[in-house]
């Protein structure tokens, strides 16, 4: 059986662990233990934001000590994924996952389960292409595999961060005859987190890989998965994959489960879910706080401009771009909801549910 533990830490920047460095010199965080931490940090979430590689070299230097290994092995053995923006109300912390072996009785009732996987570095030319979707694809089912979780209809989220290409990366395929899926490092980031999610939507079943090809990958918004969230950044060169599930083969005292927002505004899938995890919305913000730990989702300003019917301006913004928009929107609606701002909201959903709308999931106490 695996157990795993959930915390959510507030911090006062990227750079901030003095919350959970107490809580692992208290022995209520083993270091051994970790599997993964998720954080949203303050940066502007765009190409040049370094709040993300900062907070996760501060999280590696610190554990490096503890688990007596290097940095940089630390990174490769901790699933890091770092989500700049936290636009509007939506407040800067960290996440952080553990697991262990226990051997203790259980009822039997799925619990939370999480897995990881690494894919291998990418070519700059590779990104955005069907070669991303294959390799982020094997790594979901090794990381379902790693979180034990039977049945893909048992997996409540995918969580992934991939890179984007800067200029030398462009520059490096260009000199060697190959041709980057895009010239603008911005663009690459989409269509990086395109690939991603389709990835996953492969090894969920959701589509078939036989249905990607290049030209789908940000074209075809029919195509995309319920379960996936990726993220973009300049700080690695190959995918993280974390699959957060149910599974018999837990007893955690945590639950999972997800919906998909129909756009910016859905409130009510929220809702919904809540009530299918035994949470009432109207229980008063004090007894949310009990029972939600966090709530993980996508947001993204709808490509046709409009929001039910009604037009939005975020993609005529020059001076603050549309994913900052939408981080600040869909943030304040899941926290209108669950009562706490400390949520984990992530822009750009290409292909991560319906255009203009995305994928959530809430993890909750028993």
């Amino acid at each position: 059986m695996q157990r795993v533990g959930v915390h959510k830490i507030l911090c006062s920047g990227p750079g901030d662990l003095s919350v959970a460095l107490k809580l692992i010199d208290a022995g209520e965080i083993d270091p051994a233990d970790i599997v993964a931490v998720m954080g949203k940090t303050e940066g502007n979430g765009c190409v040049n934001d370094f709040t993300r590689e900062y907070a996760t070299r501060a999280w590696c230097h610190a554990l490096a000590p503890r688990l007596d290994l290097t940095a940089d092995e630390v990174e490769h053995r901790i699933a890091f994924v770092m989500s700049g923006g936290t636009e509007g109300v939506l407040s800067p912390h960290f996440t952080v996952f553990t697991r262990k072996v226990t051997e203790d009785a259980h009822d039997g009732a799925p619990r939370l389960a999480i897995g990881i996987a690494f894919t291998r570095a990418f070519l700059p030319e590779e990104l955005g292409t069907t070669v991303q979707v294959t390799e982020t694809a094997q790594a979901v089912k090794e990381a379902m595999a790693d979180a034990a979780i039977a049945s893909t209809d048992d997996v409540h989220f995918v969580q992934v961060k991939c890179p984007l290409l800067t200029s030398t990366k462009i520059a490096d395929a260009l000199s060697r005859g190959q041709t980057p899926v895009a010239h603008e490092t911005y663009e690459s980031m989409g269509a990086s987190r395109a690939a991603s999610a389709l990835g996953v939507a492969v090894a969920t079943g959701e589509i078939a890989e036989s249905a990607v090809s290049n030209d789908a990958i940000n074209a075809d918004w029919s195509l995309f998965s319920g379960v996936a969230s990726a993220s973009a950044g300049i700080e690695i060169d190959y995918n993280v994959v974390i699959v957060m599930g149910m599974s018999r083969a837990s007893d955690s005292p945590y639950v999972i489960d997800h919906g998909v927002m129909d756009d910016a505004i859905d409130a009510d899938s929220l809702r919904a879910c809540l009530m299918r995890l035994d949470i009432d919305p109207g229980m008063g913000r004090a007894a949310l706080a009990e029972r939600i730990v966090n709530v993980f989702g996508k947001a993204e300003a709808s490509p046709d401009g409009q929001v039910r019917g009604v037009r939005h301006t975020m993609l005529n913004d020059s001076d603050i771009n549309s994913t900052r928009h939408a981080r600040a929107a869909v943030g304040a609606v899941v926290a209108s909801v669950v009562g706490q701002s400390a949520v984990y909201v992530s822009g750009g959903a290409e292909h991560q549910g319906p255009a203009g709308g995305g994928p959530f999931a809430v993890v909750a106490r028993v």
